[in-house]
């Protein structure tokens, strides 16, 4: 059996951020493990530019952004292998994988870094009546066969759901000559950044339809056509509010899901809302040693935010090979209320944390001219001004841990949304 002192699970900006990280804080034996074949993840067909701006303070496409860290890690000497499936890690972090050259093999570690990415939610979630027929997509299906296989999925085409995927998409799918005919979201606010709805449907004249979803889909070999109509409040159909479109393609564009098979079947404990592991302020799931990062931890939508985060998990799994397994100090909770969907991390070990510590989280609704507030223990310590939060921008606080070494019985710190 192999033995690494870090194992990466994953070979896209996250991984590829960890392992870089824990390299420079001295680990000499890395593995990223990378399923597809080659490194860079997602990023490789997101060929649009955007990227980099906080990283590299330059704006770069997304296979620029990761070719700079593959570049790092061939430089650095880190080891990797594509192609490689990972079947099975176990709590006490053997992994078992396969590829077609060393077939079944495992490898021990002495820490793990999660890093696997998120996957789309596909129609079988989704209530729509009709046929199964050709011609229905999720955006990231589309954006790898007109990017990276050089196919146009259709020429007549609706997207369903504003997530960023879903609006780049309709940019591009109307650069390569097809006609997008309208974007439709089932909730009353766009899921994804103000900046791509501006540069993806505003500039290119496309319809966003907020409140609408698909209620029927026609045509049975090929989809020959779809029905929207508006939702009320609790995103049920009203009757009489049906637009009929023709068209031969339909985008899904409607959610993301962290990849955890791999840590629910480890048993690591999962964050109901995000789908993704509770981490601690180290980004340590529930099994130590065993570290998260990334869109596998929640889902977010800024690279650079996902490569800062990675190369948190990947020092702090560093420290955890250089001082083994010590025992937890007291934990304080860390509590999402009023607007505030959750926090990443969910708990902090005051004698383990940095001295600035990032707490990043979602609001559950579009709120303008409100407050971003921090309570410990009932006492509030940050009121801050936003003029716009929404669902779609991840926002972040930063705690210190002198402020909190004030409070020596501080038990919970709460995250809220203040309207004064």
């Amino acid at each position: 059996m192999k033995e690494y002192e870090i194992v990466v699970a994953g070979g896209g900006p996250a991984g590829l951020a960890a392992a870089l990280a824990a390299k420079k804080a001295g680990i000499g034996s890395i593995l990223i493990l990378e399923r597809d074949k080659e490194l860079g993840g997602i990023l490789n067909q997101c060929i649009h530019n955007g990227f980099g701006l906080h990283t590299f303070q330059e704006e770069l496409t997304g296979p620029e952004y990761a070719g700079r860290y593959i570049d790092l890690v061939k430089e650095q000497g880190i080891a990797y292998l594509l192609d490689t499936m990972i079947m099975e890690i176990s709590p006490d972090k053997i992994i078992t994988a396969m590829n077609r050259t060393d077939g079944v093999m495992q490898i021990r570690a002495k820490a793990v870094v999660l890093a696997m990415g998120c996957r789309e939610r596909s129609r079988g979630a989704l209530n729509i009546p009709g046929y199964r027929p050709a011609g229905i997509f999720s955006a990231g299906t589309a954006q790898r066969l007109v990017n990276i296989e050089g196919y146009l999925p259709g020429r007549e085409v609706v997207v369903l759901g504003s997530g960023d995927i879903g609006l780049i998409m309709a940019r591009r799918m109307t650069l390569e000559g097809a006609n997008v005919k309208a974007v439709a979201e089932l909730m009353p606010y766009s899921g994804g950044l103000k900046r791509n709805i501006v540069q993806c449907l505003d500039d290119y004249g496309i319809p966003l339809k907020l409140g609408h979803t698909v209620v029927d889909i026609r045509g049975k070999e090929r989809i020959e056509g779809i029905t929207l109509a508006k939702v009320d409040a609790h995103g049920q159909p009203l009757p009489g509010t049906e637009e009929d479109y023709t068209c031969d393609t339909l985008l899904l564009s409607v959610g993301l899901i962290p990849e955890n098979e791999l840590s629910k079947a480890m048993g690591v404990e999962i964050d109901p809302v995000t789908a993704g592991p509770a981490v601690n302020e180290s980004l340590e799931t529930s099994i130590p040693g065993v570290f998260a990062c990334g869109n596998v931890l929640h889902v977010h939508d800024l690279v650079d935010d996902v490569s800062e985060e990675a190369g948190r998990a990947g020092e702090h799994a560093a420290r955890y090979v250089y001082g083994g397994h010590t025992e937890r100090g007291r934990e304080i909770v860390l509590s999402a209320e009023d607007g505030v969907r959750y926090t990443v991390p969910r708990r902090i070990d005051l004698s383990k944390m940095d001295d600035t510590l990032k707490v990043r989280f979602r609001v559950g609704a579009v709120y303008q001219n409100a407050y971003i507030s921090v309570f410990l223990d009932g006492e509030r310590v940050m009121h801050r001004k936003k003029q716009v939060m929404a669902p779609g921008e991840m926002e972040q606080v930063a705690l210190q841990k002198q402020q909190l070494a004030a409070y020596p019985q501080l038990k919970k710190i709460t995250v809220k949304i203040e309207r004064e």
